[in-house]
This record gives structure tokens, sequence and C-alpha cells, in this order.
């Protein structure tokens, strides 16, 4: 007789409707765990976007690395870039300006992924690719001008020569040269008893500084001209310079990678908590 009253009970209208509540709650309780699937997604997006925070930060100090670099180089090989009639100072403002860019691109983009949103990955994704072309323009760009800068050496230094002792800063960029360089003259010493008319040799040519050089005796000045020197100088730096350009280039590659990964999992995931 129990097992009839019970019966009774669960074909009543507010029984049924208890456990039709009770096994509702219930699914939704299972559906609401996170499946497998789900936590893999949770644990991807995790990683991927640890390795965008690092990359981040490289790329942010990539960027002032090149900022500092082009700064340095402006400072620096400036007098030296004088003396060629092509010398310019746009191609290291340049880079400076794109190290600057870069190191502001970087900052936004550790917000964007700290927020999350696809598109803004997307976004950077995009930005990065525009970078990587830039970076092998400039690297390419400051070849070609090195080779330019190279062919306004042999008259730069010769007007400079024919100006020492009448145009101050020329001469001082001449004796900067020639003491520091351990040169004199553009392809040696007797470049300067050639001029029409001719020059002393300056005190900037001699080993040991003295009222006037002896040209008679080449064991006391410096005999090499400055033409080979400058060239070495320059080239080594800009060479270096360029060379970093165009590796760094690639390296975007990497953010584009893990940017468009982190949005695609992202997508997923909202994907998977709707379904």
């Amino acid at each position: 007789m129990h097992w009839l009253k019970l019966l009774r009970v669960g074909q009543e209208p507010r029984t049924q409707h208890v456990f039709a509540n009770l096994l509702a709650n219930r699914s939704h309780e299972l559906h609401s765990l996170p499946s497998k699937a789900r936590l893999e997604t949770m644990a991807t997006m995790a990683c991927m976007k640890t390795l965008l925070m690092l990359f981040n930060f490289i790329f942010w100090a990539s960027g002032v690395l090149m900022l500092c670099i082009g700064i340095w180089m402006r400072i620096q090989l400036r007098d030296y870039m004088n003396m060629s009639v092509q010398g310019s100072g746009a191609a290291l403002l340049a880079l400076a300006s794109l190290g600057a860019v870069l190191a502001f691109a970087a900052v936004l983009a550790c917000c964007c992924t700290a927020r999350g949103h696809p598109a803004l990955l997307y976004l950077y994704g995009a930005f990065l690719a525009v970078v990587a072309l830039l970076e092998l323009g400039a690297g390419a760009s400051i070849y070609a001008y090195r080779t330019s800068l190279n062919e306004g050496f042999d008259q730069g230094l010769n007007e400079s020569m024919a100006a020492y002792g009448q145009d101050h800063s020329k001469s001082s960029h001449i004796d900067t040269m020639q003491s520091t360089l351990h040169c004199c003259g553009n392809r040696g010493y007797v470049d300067w008893l050639n001029l029409d008319p001719p020059k002393d040799v300056p005190l900037s040519c001699c080993k040991v500084l003295q009222n006037k050089c002896d040209t008679s005796d080449v064991e006391d000045i410096y005999t090499e001209g400055c033409y080979n020197r400058l060239l070495d100088l320059i080239n080594s730096n800009i060479g270096l310079v360029a060379g970093t350009a165009i590796g760094v280039a690639f390296f975007p590659l990497v953010g584009i990678f893990l940017a468009c990964c982190l949005a695609s999992n992202i997508n997923k995931a909202e994907y998977e908590q709707v379904a």
C-alpha cells in the first residue's frame, strides 16, 4: 500500500513541477561546469597572452634601442658626415623616429593584450606587418644612403681642404677628423702641398703637436689619407645599423603569429561559452 501512495503523490501536478525544477537545476549545473575542451582553450589563451606580453616587452626594448642608436649616431657621426657633399642626418633621424614609434606602439599593444579584444589583436597584427615592411625599407634605404654618402666624401674633403683657414666650421671639422682618425689630407698628406695655392700641412696631422709640421720627416706626421679611414668608420657604423634593421624586420612576424592565435582562441572560447 505504501508504494501506491508514493505513486499517487508522484502523479500530482505540484509534485511533478518540483521534480521538473530539480531536473532542470541539475542539468544547468552540469552544463555550467567547464568542459575539457573549454579548459584547454583557456589554458592556451593564458599561454598565448603571456608569450605576447613577453614579445611586447622585447618589441618595446628594440624600439628604445633603435631610438638610442639613431640619436647616438646622429651626434657621434655628425661632424664626419658633414664632410660629404651628400651628408645628411635624415636617415639616422628616420631610424630614431621609427624607434620612438615602435616603443609607443608596444605600450599600446600591452593594453590590447590585457583587454583581450580580438579586433584589437588583429589590428595589432596588421600594424606589425606594416612595421616589418618599414624596417626592411629603412635597412635598404640606409644601405643606399651609405653608397651616395661615400661618393660625396672625395669631393667634400677636397672642398673642405680648399676652404681650410678661411671657413672656421670646415677647418674645425678637418682638424677634428685628422687628429681623431690619425690621418692627413684626402688621399695622403701631400694633398695639402698640391692645393692651388699650396698650403702648409696642418698641426692636426702631426703625431706630436709642434708649431709647424716638418713634412720632410714622414715619421712625425700621419701619412695615410682620411678618405679610406673615414669610409671605414662610416661603413662599419651604418652597415651595422642597416643590418640590424633588416634582421629585426623579421621579428614582428612572431608577434603577428601570437596576436592572431590569441584572437582566434578568444573567439573560440566565446563560441564555446555560448554553446
